[in-house]
């Protein structure tokens, strides 16, 4: 039942085709996303001044990376004088063996989880499980999930793949007994089963995100209060943090809870927002007796220093890149194969790894529209990174031959015109033994993937170049009809550009469009 892993079969063009296949998927990914998305620019329309607060955002988290050890060093310190054990995982499998020490060490049954990704990146529930201890999910979508056995489709919404009759289906079936589809029938049954799990828990287990530097305190942003319940009843809490999820200030977290929520979900404010110091004092009424932060490396210093990688750390996990992204909305999130998906995932995963086998594969699944960077609170330019994956895939040899062979085909045809005129007469004959009804459905060669789901139009009998000869007449023509002084003009203007003029001198080489 806990955390199960994405299956990854095959690769992302067929998991994108299985995904492409299922209706209802596709509609309840579109429906949520539209939703979020719709949500977001809202929010942002409402705040008024987003794209300042988008650029405050990136250059704080531009200087936090840029001065990563320094920040961190003084988060450890900091956490350390306020009773926090810290530990340092330089790879998935010391994070996780740290985590099942300090389970053994506290001899725990269970655990209860609220929602973080670095856990599900770490595959860490199975690790528990394998020493005998029960891994509870406490978020509604992490725990629709963990009943189905399937990995997050969303970084923010899990069970986006997922309605409410299917909904009902599986929290029936883990009831013992037919529940109602309905919302709140649904979370009332969850919120008073995970009741008594918070009470018997021996460790809640937490992510991150954010850790204040000058405090050395780590903040937790949510909307159920689940992860309150997990932060303060259980006597020993763990939080996995990745190492790049430090900001200096909370001055500078006041920026990141103005753009976070409103990228995420189109809040203005996240409803629950809990700054943790620490363990419990002799003060406090509740809190942990026993506090420990597992800073994750995992790959991630693999991107400091790298000029077309490094700003991949800036991410502030938000989700808006997948809401906006087109593919997204399409195949969903199991499709890209891994625990991070959509634009940012598709940078995340083959740069975490240092995988080639996955830029020839993961980085493909992008228009490279650039909607991701727009929506994106911190500007990370991910359709840029997306195109220096590919790149990268060239450079190890790993490029497509046929694709190779096409384009250098294509720049021998394109770089002289008279060769192009006649590529577009031999097509125009060629094509009338695959044109119907005006366009071509043939799905041959490369135009199987185009056509398996829309027309390529096919070549019209004229085309722009053979039409100019005419066109230009006809254009002479109204010239000497125009007025003097126009006419006089404008032939001035068409004598300099055919002698190769200075006319974009005075304003940078650009000339102004009228």
């Amino acid at each position: 039942m806990s955390g199960a892993t994405q299956t990854n079969l095959g690769t992302v063009k067929e998991r994108a085709g299985l995904a492409l296949n299922n209706d209802f998927l596709r509609k309840a990914v579109k429906f949520t996303t539209e939703r979020l998305r719709t949500g977001k620019e809202k929010a942002a329309a409402d705040h008024g001044n987003w794209d300042e607060w988008r650029e405050r955002g990136r250059q704080i988290r531009l200087h936090t990376i840029a001065h990563l050890d320094y920040y961190l060093n003084l988060f450890v310190e900091n956490a350390r004088a306020n009773g926090v054990h810290i530990h340092f995982a330089e790879t998935a499998a010391e994070a996780v063996e740290i985590s099942l020490a300090i389970a053994k060490q506290v001899e725990a049954r269970t655990v209860v989880k609220s929602k973080s990704m670095v856990t599900e990146e770490l595959h860490l529930n199975h690790a528990l499980e394998s020493i005998d201890v029960e891994a509870i999910e406490t978020d509604l979508g992490e725990y629709i999930i963990q009943l189905a056995g399937e990995a997050p489709s969303h970084i923010i919404i899990p069970a986006i793949h997922k309605n409410r009759y299917q909904i009902a289906e599986l929290l029936s079936a883990d009831a013992g007994e037919t529940l109602a589809p309905d919302t709140q029938i649904l979370a009332g049954f969850v919120r008073r089963k995970l009741r008594e799990k918070f009470l018997e828990a021996d460790i809640g287990m937490t992510g991150c995100n954010f850790a204040i530097a000058e405090t050395g305190s780590m903040v937790l942003f949510e909307n159920e209060g689940n992860a309150r319940m997990v932060s303060t009843v259980p006597k020993t809490q763990i939080t996995l943090m990745g190492m790049e999820r430090i900001i200096p200030s909370f001055e500078d977290l006041e920026v990141m809870a103005t753009l976070l929520p409103r990228s995420a979900t189109g809040q203005k404010l996240t409803v629950y927002m809990s700054g943790i110091s620490g363990p419990r004092r002799e003060v406090d009424a509740d809190g942990p007796d026993e506090m420990h932060i597992i800073i994750v490396d995992n790959g991630r210093s693999l991107q400091l220093g790298d000029p077309e990688f490094q700003e991949l750390l800036n991410c502030i996990r938000c989700g808006a890149c997948l809401n906006a992204c087109p593919v997204y909305r399409h195949i969903g999130g199991h499709a890209y194969g891994g625990t991070y998906s959509g634009p940012i995932g598709a940078v995340l995963t083959p740069a975490l790894k240092k995988n080639i086998a996955e830029w020839d594969d993961i980085a493909n699944a992008s228009s490279l529209c650039g909607a991701c960077y727009e929506a994106c609170p911190v500007k990370i330019p991910l359709h840029e990174m997306l195109v220096y994956l590919r790149r990268r895939k060239l450079e190890a040899g790993r490029g497509d031959k046929l694709e190779a062979i096409g384009m250098k085909g294509f720049a021998a045809v394109m770089k002289n015109s008279k060769r192009f005129g006649a590529v577009l007469k031999i097509g125009k004959l060629g094509q009338k033994l695959v044109v119907r009804d005006g366009g071509i459905r043939s799905k041959i060669g490369p135009l199987k993937g185009w056509n398996s789901y829309r027309v390529t139009p096919s070549l019209p009998s004229e085309s722009f170049r053979e039409k100019w000869p005419t066109m230009e007449q006809e254009i002479r023509h109204g010239l000497q009809e125009m007025d003097p002084a126009v006419k006089s003009r404008m032939e001035a203007i068409v004598r300099e550009r055919q002698s190769g003029g200075n006319g974009g001198k005075g304003n940078g080489g650009h000339g102004h469009h009228g």
